[in-house]
């Protein structure tokens, strides 16, 4: 079993719209394969995001995205890990492990001062995830303000 993990691109799309849709599913959204495989390109195309993706034997099993951001405090950039998923039949075989660890040396090497995420209180699996992997859980309170439809 070969497992390798790289930065995407524009003729990755195909292979991770099921993903991406798949991951939009696990949180509530309806399947819309060309709503997800819009989205991604124009990341991409724009250069919006950083798409790195996990791939066995030549199969897409997983990603992550991650956006960049900046702390006017730390006068730095941060990245946001905002999605991370892996296929269901790979699960717990070291794949989201590899991408965590795969996304901070990314951060890291972009000279980052922080990389951060957000994941519901009730998703146990992914906490305990986070934790082993080094990552720690903060005091500080997000908010967020509905401005329409599709906002979260």
């Amino acid at each position: 079993m070969s497992d390798s993990i790289r930065h995407a691109g524009g003729s990755d799309i195909e292979a991770i719209a099921p993903l991406f849709d798949a991951y939009r599913q696990f949180y509530s959204q309806p399947a819309d394969l060309a709503l997800a495989r819009g989205f991604l390109q124009d990341r991409i195309t724009r250069e919006e995001s950083v798409l790195l993706l996990a791939e066995r034997n030549g199969v897409a099993v997983g990603f992550t995205q991650l956006f960049p951001m900046f702390s006017s405090v730390r006068a730095a950039r941060i990245w946001v890990l905002n999605d991370l998923y892996v296929a269901a039949g790979v699960r717990r075989g070291g794949v989201a492990r590899r991408l965590l660890d795969t996304s901070a040396q990314f951060a890291r090497a972009d000279g980052a001062a922080r990389i951060v995420l957000e994941t519901a209180c009730d998703n146990t699996a992914a906490r305990a995830l986070y934790r082993a992997a080094g990552w720690l859980e903060e005091d500080s309170q997000w908010y967020a303000l509905s401005l329409g439809p599709r906002a979260e």
